[in-house]
Protein backbone atom coordinates (compact mmCIF):
# COMPACT_ATOMS: atom_id res chain seq x y z
CA UNK A 1 0.00 0.00 0.00
CA UNK A 2 2.50 2.34 1.09
CA UNK A 3 4.39 2.02 -2.17
CA UNK A 4 1.82 2.35 -4.12
CA UNK A 5 0.87 5.54 -2.25
CA UNK A 6 3.99 7.69 -3.09
CA UNK A 7 6.65 8.16 -6.57
CA UNK A 8 3.17 9.98 -8.08
CA UNK A 9 5.23 13.16 -9.21
CA UNK A 10 5.60 12.10 -12.68
CA UNK A 11 1.89 11.10 -13.25
CA UNK A 12 0.18 13.78 -10.87
CA UNK A 13 1.11 17.24 -11.29
CA UNK A 14 2.09 20.02 -8.86
CA UNK A 15 -1.38 21.62 -7.71
CA UNK A 16 -1.83 24.16 -4.96
CA UNK A 17 -5.17 25.01 -3.18
CA UNK A 18 -7.14 27.26 -5.01
CA UNK A 19 -6.80 31.06 -4.27
CA UNK A 20 -10.06 33.27 -4.58
CA UNK A 21 -9.97 36.16 -7.16
CA UNK A 22 -7.66 38.68 -6.39
CA UNK A 23 -11.17 41.33 -6.77
CA UNK A 24 -12.66 39.26 -4.12
CA UNK A 25 -10.15 38.38 -1.82
CA UNK A 26 -8.90 42.13 -1.68
CA UNK A 27 -12.35 42.94 -0.09
CA UNK A 28 -11.25 40.95 3.23
CA UNK A 29 -8.66 39.93 5.32
CA UNK A 30 -8.96 36.25 5.15
CA UNK A 31 -6.58 34.03 3.51
CA UNK A 32 -6.06 33.76 0.47
CA UNK A 33 -6.74 29.85 -0.14
CA UNK A 34 -8.75 27.40 1.61
CA UNK A 35 -7.39 24.12 2.93
CA UNK A 36 -7.14 21.08 0.72
CA UNK A 37 -9.87 18.26 0.91
CA UNK A 38 -8.73 15.20 2.00
CA UNK A 39 -8.69 13.50 -1.51
CA UNK A 40 -6.05 16.61 -2.88
CA UNK A 41 -3.95 16.68 0.23
CA UNK A 42 -3.85 12.76 -0.13
CA UNK A 43 -3.12 13.08 -3.95
CA UNK A 44 0.01 16.03 -3.40
CA UNK A 45 1.77 14.41 -0.30
CA UNK A 46 1.87 11.20 -3.23
CA UNK A 47 3.85 13.21 -4.93
CA UNK A 48 6.79 13.10 -2.80
CA UNK A 49 9.97 10.72 -4.24
CA UNK A 50 11.07 9.68 -0.54
CA UNK A 51 14.35 10.56 -1.02
CA UNK A 52 17.45 8.79 0.37
CA UNK A 53 18.56 12.01 1.32
CA UNK A 54 15.36 14.48 1.96
CA UNK A 55 16.86 17.93 1.23
CA UNK A 56 13.48 19.66 2.48
CA UNK A 57 14.11 18.28 5.92
CA UNK A 58 17.73 19.15 5.66
CA UNK A 59 16.62 22.88 4.87
CA UNK A 60 14.01 23.27 7.15
CA UNK A 61 15.18 25.09 10.39
CA UNK A 62 13.11 22.72 12.69
CA UNK A 63 14.73 19.72 10.60
CA UNK A 64 11.11 18.47 10.05
CA UNK A 65 10.81 14.67 8.91
CA UNK A 66 8.63 15.83 6.29
CA UNK A 67 8.91 13.00 3.66
CA UNK A 68 7.51 11.11 6.26
CA UNK A 69 4.39 13.05 7.53
CA UNK A 70 3.84 13.34 3.55
CA UNK A 71 4.13 9.56 3.51
CA UNK A 72 1.57 8.71 6.23
CA UNK A 73 -1.02 11.97 4.84
CA UNK A 74 -0.66 9.87 1.66
CA UNK A 75 -1.65 6.61 3.12
CA UNK A 76 -4.73 8.42 5.07
CA UNK A 77 -3.08 7.94 8.68
CA UNK A 78 -3.39 11.70 9.43
CA UNK A 79 -3.31 11.47 13.03
CA UNK A 80 0.00 9.87 12.63
CA UNK A 81 1.31 12.20 10.48
CA UNK A 82 -0.27 15.49 12.75
CA UNK A 83 1.99 13.30 15.57
CA UNK A 84 4.96 13.23 13.68
CA UNK A 85 5.03 16.84 12.07
CA UNK A 86 3.85 18.34 15.80
CA UNK A 87 6.89 16.20 17.45
CA UNK A 88 9.41 18.86 16.07
CA UNK A 89 7.33 22.09 15.87
CA UNK A 90 5.30 23.57 18.25
CA UNK A 91 3.27 25.54 15.47
CA UNK A 92 3.12 23.44 12.32
CA UNK A 93 0.30 25.29 11.00
CA UNK A 94 1.74 28.46 11.31
CA UNK A 95 4.75 27.36 9.88
CA UNK A 96 2.54 25.83 6.93
CA UNK A 97 0.86 29.11 6.51
CA UNK A 98 3.85 31.78 6.99
CA UNK A 99 7.03 30.29 5.92
CA UNK A 100 9.10 30.97 2.78
CA UNK A 101 8.31 27.40 1.26
CA UNK A 102 9.96 28.51 -1.96
CA UNK A 103 13.66 29.46 0.02
CA UNK A 104 13.43 26.76 2.27
CA UNK A 105 11.59 23.54 1.58
CA UNK A 106 9.97 23.38 -1.47
CA UNK A 107 12.89 25.47 -2.87
CA UNK A 108 14.89 22.25 -2.30
CA UNK A 109 12.33 19.53 -2.93
CA UNK A 110 14.42 17.14 -5.30
CA UNK A 111 11.64 16.76 -8.27
CA UNK A 112 11.72 20.30 -8.51
CA UNK A 113 14.61 20.59 -9.47
CA UNK A 114 13.81 17.45 -11.73
CA UNK A 115 11.33 19.83 -13.88
CA UNK A 116 7.94 18.42 -11.93
CA UNK A 117 7.36 20.88 -9.63
CA UNK A 118 8.00 20.91 -5.60
CA UNK A 119 5.68 19.16 -3.63
CA UNK A 120 3.17 21.57 -1.75
CA UNK A 121 4.96 20.94 1.60
CA UNK A 122 3.51 23.90 3.13
CA UNK A 123 0.21 23.43 2.36
CA UNK A 124 0.10 19.80 3.10
CA UNK A 125 1.54 21.12 6.74
CA UNK A 126 -0.89 23.17 7.41
CA UNK A 127 -3.94 20.91 5.81
CA UNK A 128 -2.51 18.36 8.58
CA UNK A 129 -2.60 20.58 11.44
CA UNK A 130 -5.67 22.23 11.12
CA UNK A 131 -8.03 18.81 10.71
CA UNK A 132 -5.98 17.50 14.27
CA UNK A 133 -7.65 20.89 15.77
CA UNK A 134 -10.88 19.97 14.58
CA UNK A 135 -10.49 16.35 15.06
CA UNK A 136 -9.56 17.02 18.47
CA UNK A 137 -6.00 15.46 18.46
CA UNK A 138 -4.26 18.37 19.70
CA UNK A 139 -4.37 17.34 23.40
CA UNK A 140 -4.14 20.03 25.93
CA UNK A 141 -0.82 20.77 27.07
CA UNK A 142 -0.12 18.74 30.20
CA UNK A 143 2.66 20.54 32.60
CA UNK A 144 5.32 18.04 34.17
CA UNK A 145 5.91 16.90 37.74
CA UNK A 146 6.30 20.52 39.19
CA UNK A 147 10.18 20.90 40.38
CA UNK A 148 9.81 24.11 42.66
CA UNK A 149 11.30 26.46 40.14
CA UNK A 150 9.97 29.14 37.63
CA UNK A 151 11.14 31.06 34.56
CA UNK A 152 10.60 34.35 33.30
CA UNK A 153 9.94 34.89 29.92
CA UNK A 154 10.57 38.41 28.01
CA UNK A 155 8.59 38.37 24.85
CA UNK A 156 5.87 36.42 23.61
CA UNK A 157 6.76 36.23 20.53
CA UNK A 158 7.26 32.29 18.21
CA UNK A 159 10.38 32.38 20.54
CA UNK A 160 8.99 33.09 23.84
CA UNK A 161 5.46 30.98 23.04
CA UNK A 162 7.82 27.82 22.17
CA UNK A 163 10.29 28.05 24.85
CA UNK A 164 6.91 28.25 27.25
CA UNK A 165 5.63 25.02 26.04
CA UNK A 166 9.01 23.30 26.37
CA UNK A 167 9.50 24.52 29.92
CA UNK A 168 5.99 23.77 30.83
CA UNK A 169 6.46 19.93 29.95
CA UNK A 170 9.40 20.04 31.89
CA UNK A 171 7.44 20.87 35.19
CA UNK A 172 8.37 24.97 35.49
CA UNK A 173 5.99 27.46 36.59
CA UNK A 174 6.37 29.28 33.06
CA UNK A 175 5.71 33.21 33.23
CA UNK A 176 5.81 35.29 30.44
CA UNK A 177 6.06 39.08 29.92
CA UNK A 178 4.78 41.22 27.21
CA UNK A 179 4.20 44.82 26.28
CA UNK A 180 1.50 44.24 23.93
CA UNK A 181 -2.14 43.58 25.46
CA UNK A 182 -2.15 40.23 23.39
CA UNK A 183 0.28 37.52 23.36
CA UNK A 184 1.56 36.41 19.98
CA UNK A 185 4.02 39.35 18.92
CA UNK A 186 4.60 39.40 15.19
CA UNK A 187 2.51 36.94 14.59
CA UNK A 188 -0.73 38.59 16.19
CA UNK A 189 0.10 42.23 15.41
CA UNK A 190 2.48 42.36 12.34
CA UNK A 191 1.75 39.83 10.35
CA UNK A 192 -1.35 40.58 8.61
CA UNK A 193 -4.73 38.03 8.73
CA UNK A 194 -4.71 37.45 5.33
CA UNK A 195 -1.52 35.44 5.35
CA UNK A 196 -2.51 34.20 9.29
CA UNK A 197 -5.67 34.39 10.26
CA UNK A 198 -5.38 35.45 14.00
CA UNK A 199 -7.46 32.62 15.61
CA UNK A 200 -5.01 30.48 14.46
CA UNK A 201 -2.31 32.25 16.50
CA UNK A 202 -5.11 33.05 19.56
CA UNK A 203 -5.95 28.98 20.39
CA UNK A 204 -2.24 28.54 20.53
CA UNK A 205 -1.81 31.19 23.21
CA UNK A 206 -5.39 29.54 24.64
CA UNK A 207 -3.60 26.51 25.17
CA UNK A 208 -0.49 27.82 26.78
CA UNK A 209 -2.75 29.65 29.23
CA UNK A 210 -5.19 26.55 29.92
CA UNK A 211 -1.47 24.14 30.78
CA UNK A 212 -0.47 27.06 33.25
CA UNK A 213 1.64 29.42 31.65
CA UNK A 214 1.14 32.96 33.33
CA UNK A 215 0.94 35.59 30.87
CA UNK A 216 1.39 39.65 32.15
CA UNK A 217 0.83 41.70 29.54
CA UNK A 218 0.85 45.26 29.11
CA UNK A 219 4.25 44.92 31.05
CA UNK A 220 7.28 46.40 29.93
CA UNK A 221 10.35 45.47 31.30
CA UNK A 222 11.96 48.49 32.22
CA UNK A 223 9.22 50.61 32.98
CA UNK A 224 7.00 48.04 35.16
CA UNK A 225 10.23 45.88 36.91
CA UNK A 226 13.74 46.04 35.89
CA UNK A 227 15.91 42.84 34.82
CA UNK A 228 17.45 42.49 37.79
CA UNK A 229 13.95 42.38 39.33
CA UNK A 230 13.08 39.72 37.22
CA UNK A 231 16.24 37.77 38.06
CA UNK A 232 15.32 37.80 41.76
CA UNK A 233 11.33 36.78 41.24
CA UNK A 234 12.94 33.62 38.46
CA UNK A 235 15.67 30.80 38.42
CA UNK A 236 16.23 31.91 35.60
CA UNK A 237 15.26 34.46 32.34
CA UNK A 238 14.81 34.18 28.52
CA UNK A 239 14.89 37.42 26.73
CA UNK A 240 12.50 36.95 23.38
CA UNK A 241 11.97 40.05 22.95
CA UNK A 242 12.28 40.22 18.59
CA UNK A 243 13.68 43.57 16.68
CA UNK A 244 11.66 46.41 16.87
CA UNK A 245 13.35 49.54 15.97
CA UNK A 246 12.29 50.28 11.89
CA UNK A 247 15.48 51.52 10.54
CA UNK A 248 15.58 54.96 8.78
CA UNK A 249 15.24 56.40 5.51
CA UNK A 250 17.78 59.42 4.70
CA UNK A 251 15.78 61.79 2.81
CA UNK A 252 14.42 65.06 2.62
CA UNK A 253 10.72 65.53 3.98
CA UNK A 254 10.97 61.96 5.44
CA UNK A 255 9.52 63.77 9.03
CA UNK A 256 6.32 64.90 7.29
CA UNK A 257 2.58 64.00 8.27
CA UNK A 258 1.48 61.04 5.94
CA UNK A 259 5.07 59.16 6.45
CA UNK A 260 4.75 56.02 8.14
CA UNK A 261 6.28 53.05 10.01
CA UNK A 262 5.72 50.12 8.86
CA UNK A 263 4.96 48.32 12.18
CA UNK A 264 2.81 50.86 13.37
CA UNK A 265 0.52 51.03 10.17
CA UNK A 266 0.39 47.06 10.26
CA UNK A 267 -0.69 47.09 13.93
CA UNK A 268 -3.47 49.30 13.67
CA UNK A 269 -4.75 47.25 11.20
CA UNK A 270 -4.59 44.03 12.96
CA UNK A 271 -6.29 45.49 15.78
CA UNK A 272 -9.19 46.94 14.34
CA UNK A 273 -9.39 43.21 12.58
CA UNK A 274 -9.94 42.34 16.11
CA UNK A 275 -12.31 45.35 16.67
CA UNK A 276 -10.37 47.51 18.85
CA UNK A 277 -10.81 50.96 18.61
CA UNK A 278 -8.17 52.91 16.79
CA UNK A 279 -7.92 56.53 17.34
CA UNK A 280 -4.61 56.49 14.14
CA UNK A 281 -6.58 54.20 11.73
CA UNK A 282 -10.18 55.98 12.20
CA UNK A 283 -9.00 59.82 12.00
CA UNK A 284 -7.12 58.35 8.78
CA UNK A 285 -3.51 58.84 9.75
CA UNK A 286 -2.87 55.03 9.62
CA UNK A 287 -5.87 53.87 6.89
CA UNK A 288 -4.66 54.10 3.21
CA UNK A 289 -8.84 54.19 2.34
CA UNK A 290 -8.67 56.31 -1.17
CA UNK A 291 -4.96 57.42 -0.95
CA UNK A 292 -2.00 56.94 -3.21
CA UNK A 293 -0.04 54.99 -1.26
CA UNK A 294 3.94 54.25 -1.94
CA UNK A 295 5.88 51.61 0.35
CA UNK A 296 9.54 51.35 0.50
CA UNK A 297 11.02 48.35 0.93
CA UNK A 298 11.39 45.03 -0.81
CA UNK A 299 11.03 42.57 2.36
CA UNK A 300 7.80 40.38 3.47
CA UNK A 301 7.31 43.69 5.82
CA UNK A 302 6.59 45.41 2.51
CA UNK A 303 4.92 43.01 0.92
CA UNK A 304 2.04 42.38 3.96
CA UNK A 305 1.92 46.32 3.51
CA UNK A 306 1.03 46.80 0.04
CA UNK A 307 -1.41 43.44 0.20
CA UNK A 308 -3.23 45.32 3.61
CA UNK A 309 -3.04 48.64 2.05
CA UNK A 310 -5.14 47.49 -1.13
CA UNK A 311 -7.70 45.82 1.39
CA UNK A 312 -7.95 49.18 3.24
CA UNK A 313 -9.33 50.55 -0.61
CA UNK A 314 -5.78 52.32 -1.62
CA UNK A 315 -6.36 54.54 -4.59
CA UNK A 316 -3.39 53.03 -5.93
CA UNK A 317 -0.56 50.88 -4.49
CA UNK A 318 3.53 51.29 -5.50
CA UNK A 319 6.02 49.26 -3.73
CA UNK A 320 9.78 51.04 -4.59
CA UNK A 321 12.83 48.86 -4.07
CA UNK A 322 16.36 49.99 -4.92
CA UNK A 323 17.44 46.56 -6.44
CA UNK A 324 15.68 44.40 -9.47
CA UNK A 325 13.23 41.74 -8.59
CA UNK A 326 15.52 38.82 -8.89
CA UNK A 327 17.60 40.53 -5.82
CA UNK A 328 14.62 41.23 -3.84
CA UNK A 329 14.71 39.64 -0.32
CA UNK A 330 11.33 39.00 -0.28
CA UNK A 331 8.95 36.03 -0.87
CA UNK A 332 8.36 35.81 -4.49
CA UNK A 333 5.18 33.78 -3.94
CA UNK A 334 4.44 36.98 -2.41
CA UNK A 335 5.41 39.27 -5.04
CA UNK A 336 3.18 37.52 -7.18
CA UNK A 337 0.70 37.65 -4.82
CA UNK A 338 0.61 41.64 -4.44
CA UNK A 339 0.66 41.81 -8.53
CA UNK A 340 -2.18 39.70 -9.13
CA UNK A 341 -4.15 42.03 -6.44
CA UNK A 342 -3.26 45.21 -8.04
CA UNK A 343 0.43 46.55 -6.71
CA UNK A 344 2.72 48.44 -8.93
CA UNK A 345 6.44 47.49 -8.37
CA UNK A 346 8.51 50.00 -9.49
CA UNK A 347 12.05 48.31 -9.47
CA UNK A 348 15.62 49.92 -8.96
CA UNK A 349 14.13 53.14 -7.48
CA UNK A 350 14.55 54.59 -3.82
CA UNK A 351 12.46 57.82 -2.33
CA UNK A 352 15.07 60.90 -3.35
CA UNK A 353 12.74 63.66 -1.18
CA UNK A 354 9.23 63.66 0.13
CA UNK A 355 7.34 66.24 -1.39
CA UNK A 356 4.33 68.38 -0.10
CA UNK A 357 3.83 71.25 2.33
CA UNK A 358 3.31 69.49 6.05
CA UNK A 359 1.83 66.74 4.88
CA UNK A 360 3.46 64.63 1.91
CA UNK A 361 1.57 64.65 -1.52
CA UNK A 362 4.55 62.98 -3.64
CA UNK A 363 7.48 61.07 -3.95
CA UNK A 364 10.55 62.38 -5.92
CA UNK A 365 12.05 58.99 -7.32
CA UNK A 366 15.87 58.13 -7.48
CA UNK A 367 16.24 55.22 -10.27
CA UNK A 368 19.25 53.22 -9.78
CA UNK A 369 21.50 50.75 -11.54
CA UNK A 370 23.04 47.25 -10.37
CA UNK A 371 26.63 47.84 -9.79
CA UNK A 372 29.37 44.87 -8.51
CA UNK A 373 28.59 42.38 -5.63
CA UNK A 374 28.42 43.85 -2.53
CA UNK A 375 29.46 41.37 0.27
CA UNK A 376 25.79 39.50 0.21
CA UNK A 377 26.92 38.67 -3.01
CA UNK A 378 23.82 40.63 -4.75
CA UNK A 379 24.81 43.32 -6.98
CA UNK A 380 24.96 46.47 -5.31
CA UNK A 381 22.44 49.59 -6.00
CA UNK A 382 24.27 52.31 -7.02
CA UNK A 383 22.68 56.24 -8.75
CA UNK A 384 21.64 56.41 -12.22
CA UNK A 385 21.81 60.24 -11.94
CA UNK A 386 19.32 62.30 -14.42
CA UNK A 387 16.54 59.73 -14.29
CA UNK A 388 14.68 61.07 -11.47
CA UNK A 389 10.51 60.89 -11.50
CA UNK A 390 7.90 61.71 -9.24
CA UNK A 391 4.60 60.32 -8.26
CA UNK A 392 1.71 61.44 -6.17
CA UNK A 393 1.88 59.97 -2.77
CA UNK A 394 -1.07 60.64 0.23
CA UNK A 395 0.77 57.55 2.46
CA UNK A 396 4.10 56.71 2.49
CA UNK A 397 4.76 53.70 4.36
CA UNK A 398 8.65 52.94 5.79
CA UNK A 399 9.44 49.23 5.38
CA UNK A 400 13.28 48.76 5.52
CA UNK A 401 13.43 46.09 8.31
CA UNK A 402 14.14 46.14 11.87
CA UNK A 403 16.84 46.65 14.29
CA UNK A 404 17.59 45.59 18.18
CA UNK A 405 16.52 48.28 20.43
CA UNK A 406 18.88 49.25 22.87
CA UNK A 407 17.53 46.58 25.87
CA UNK A 408 20.94 47.46 28.21
CA UNK A 409 19.25 50.90 28.89
CA UNK A 410 15.40 49.86 28.36
CA UNK A 411 15.79 47.12 31.15
CA UNK A 412 18.18 49.54 33.49
CA UNK A 413 20.76 46.74 32.70
CA UNK A 414 23.96 48.53 31.75
CA UNK A 415 26.16 45.24 32.04
CA UNK A 416 23.81 42.97 29.51
CA UNK A 417 26.27 42.45 26.20
CA UNK A 418 25.51 43.03 22.91
CA UNK A 419 27.17 42.82 19.71
CA UNK A 420 28.00 45.61 17.19
CA UNK A 421 24.92 45.46 15.77
CA UNK A 422 23.07 45.61 19.06
CA UNK A 423 21.95 41.90 19.31
CA UNK A 424 22.32 39.99 22.50
CA UNK A 425 25.85 38.24 22.80
CA UNK A 426 25.20 34.83 23.92
CA UNK A 427 27.39 31.81 24.27
CA UNK A 428 27.22 29.58 21.38
CA UNK A 429 26.82 26.21 22.99
CA UNK A 430 24.75 27.18 25.79
CA UNK A 431 22.45 30.61 24.37
CA UNK A 432 22.99 31.97 27.53
CA UNK A 433 24.36 35.47 27.67
CA UNK A 434 26.80 37.09 29.98
CA UNK A 435 24.84 37.26 32.88
CA UNK A 436 24.46 34.23 34.37
CA UNK A 437 21.02 32.43 34.21
CA UNK A 438 20.34 34.69 31.59
CA UNK A 439 19.38 33.04 27.96
CA UNK A 440 18.51 34.91 24.87
CA UNK A 441 16.78 33.08 21.82
CA UNK A 442 15.42 34.70 18.40
CA UNK A 443 15.61 37.66 16.72
CA UNK A 444 16.99 39.72 19.61
CA UNK A 445 19.98 37.12 19.05
CA UNK A 446 19.94 36.36 15.03
CA UNK A 447 18.75 40.01 13.76
CA UNK A 448 15.50 40.13 11.99
CA UNK A 449 14.87 36.11 10.85
CA UNK A 450 11.95 33.94 9.81
CA UNK A 451 9.55 33.00 11.95
CA UNK A 452 10.95 29.02 11.69
CA UNK A 453 13.69 30.48 13.08
CA UNK A 454 12.43 31.60 16.41
CA UNK A 455 10.34 28.89 16.79
CA UNK A 456 13.81 26.47 16.47
CA UNK A 457 15.61 28.86 19.08
CA UNK A 458 12.89 28.74 21.37
CA UNK A 459 13.10 24.32 21.08
CA UNK A 460 16.51 24.81 21.83
CA UNK A 461 16.77 27.10 24.45
CA UNK A 462 15.03 25.20 26.75
CA UNK A 463 17.15 22.16 27.69
CA UNK A 464 20.11 24.51 27.98
CA UNK A 465 17.98 26.62 30.56
CA UNK A 466 16.75 23.30 32.20
CA UNK A 467 20.41 22.32 32.53
CA UNK A 468 21.45 25.46 34.32
CA UNK A 469 18.64 25.57 36.41
CA UNK A 470 19.28 22.04 37.71
CA UNK A 471 22.99 22.34 37.76
CA UNK A 472 22.70 25.70 39.74
CA UNK A 473 19.92 24.08 42.19
CA UNK A 474 22.23 20.79 42.78
CA UNK A 475 25.04 23.58 43.58
CA UNK A 476 23.09 25.33 46.28
CA UNK A 477 22.01 22.05 47.58
CA UNK A 478 25.71 21.11 48.00
CA UNK A 479 26.61 24.55 49.93
CA UNK A 480 23.82 23.94 51.96
CA UNK A 481 24.76 20.32 53.33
Amino acid sequence: MADDAMLKFVVRGQAYPAKRAPELRAEDFREIADRYAVPDAAAQAGRCSQCGVPYCSVHCPLQNHIPDWLRLTAEGRLREAYELSNSTSTMPEICGRICPQDRLCEGNCVIEFSGHGAVTIGSVEKFITDTAWEEGWVEPLVAGPANGMSVGIIGAGPAGLAAAEYLRLMGYAVHLYDRHDRAGGLLTYGIPGFKLEKYVVMRRVDRLAAGGVEFHLGFEVGRDATLDALRQKHDSILIATGVYKPRAIHAKGVDASGVVESLDYLIASNRKSFGDDVPEFEDGRLNAAGKHVVVVGGGDTAMDCVRTAVRQGAASVKCLYRRDRANMPGSQREVANAEEEGVEFVWLSVPDSFEGNGAVSAVKVARMRLGAPDASGRRAPEADPGNEVGMPADLVIKALGFDPEPLPQLFGAAELGVTRWGTLRTDGATMMTNLDGVFAAGDIVRGASLVVWAVRDGRDVAPHMDAWMRAHARQAESVAA
